[in-house]
């Protein structure tokens, strides 16, 4: 008889098709975790886990379990830890690398709701449809030219990252006749154009853009990327819109930016923390469009995340490389780690 495979997750909500899939496997045992349970229980579940499949909401999820240096030492079997989203916010990946175990996301599973998203923000602000919202429930007197907005068709957009999100956003914008821009350190000028947009640098993207769309992650080099400076930067009258990560904009700068007028709007759909505290000065702001990083919260998108999650661990507990391996290097050491633990 083969040896059992542990895969651990902790209790958080997830659709049902993840579990369903991992159950159907014969060799393969799932075990969750809950959180509202004794610490003890649950590092002993991780003792035993080859795969440690982890929410990606840094703030959802307590500090005690994100993945660092720490945790993996008490993981002596731990082969890989799989992301339950497009990012891993809460896994310290090159601490993964040091330990020689694979990280896997699930990049992609989400993009066209979170593009979708962006896309609405953008309407919303522009057409001022939240405000419009408030005041005819609460309101009478006003009217209709008070709430007098702007088409975003004609308008020149600029994407901050062109991965899978971006360029689903710049797909859809085309439907809208917008021109699209992007800046993508990380893509040459042709894979910009391939993937929809115009290759800019940073500095033209903010200038020209009548609406800036933030779709990179969030690391050393994004991290209060978008600051005072940035924000000056940008053509007066324009739009913020990000569904990318709290921590890449300064919301003390971004709030100073719309109260002073520089910018008309901004649709937020991420902040730094989650969610952010009631008196927050950008909640205050009728020119700001709010949401709780729902961008890629849609039932079919937990449902491809959930379904590409549990394919692909199991995939790489038979010995298939992932088709979404964060840190490739580490690969040849996991399948021979797994290897010793299988035969």
């Amino acid at each position: 008889m083969a040896a059992l495979k542990r895969v651990c997750r902790f209790n958080v909500w997830i659709n049902p098709v993840f579990d369903e899939r991992l159950r159907a496997e014969p060799d393969i045992d799932l075990q969750i975790g809950d959180l509202q349970g004794p610490e003890g229980a649950l590092r002993a579940l991780l003792e035993q886990a080859h795969v440690f499949h982890v929410s990606p909401a840094r703030d959802e999820l307590p500090r005690r379990w994100h993945v660092t240096d720490a945790l993996l030492a008490e993981c002596p079997n731990l082969l890989a830890v799989s992301s339950g989203g497009a990012g891993f916010d809460t896994v310290d990946a090159a601490a993964c690398t040091r330990a020689g175990v694979a990280v896997v996301n699930q990049v992609g599973g989400n993009a066209r709701s979170v593009a979708e998203l962006a896309i609405g923000l953008m309407l919303a602000v522009s057409r001022k449809i939240c405000v419009s919202d408030r005041l005819l429930r609460t309101q009478r007197g006003f009217s209709r030219e008070s709430l007098m907005g702007h088409e975003i068709g004609g308008s020149t957009l600029g994407l901050v990252g062109i991965g899978h999100t971006g360029m689903a956003v710049a797909k859809i914008a085309r439907g809208f006749d917008l021109r699209v821009l992007a800046y993508d350190p990380l893509l040459t000028a042709e894979e910009i154009r391939a993937r929809g947009a115009e290759p800019v640098d940073r500095a033209r993207m903010l200038a020209e853009s009548d609406i800036v769309s933030v779709h990179c992650p969030l690391d050393d080099t994004t991290r209060g990327s978008f600051d005072a400076a940035a924000f000056a930067a940008m053509k007066p009258g324009a739009l913020f819109i990000t569904t990318a990560r709290g921590g890449i904009h300064d919301e003390a700068a971004l709030a100073e930016a719309l109260t002073s007028g520089h910018l008309a709007g901004a649709g937020l759909d991420v902040w730094a923390p989650e969610p952010p505290t009631l008196g927050a000065s950008l909640l205050a702001l009728d020119t700001v469009v709010a949401t709780y990083h729902t961008a890629g919260v849609t039932h079919e998108a937990r449902r491809n995340v959930a379904s590409w999650g549990a394919d692909q661990i199991i995939g790489l507990l038979k010995g298939e490389r992932p088709p979404r391996l964060v840190n490739p290097e580490v690969w040849p050491a996991v399948l021979a780690r797994r290897a010793r633990l299988f035969g």
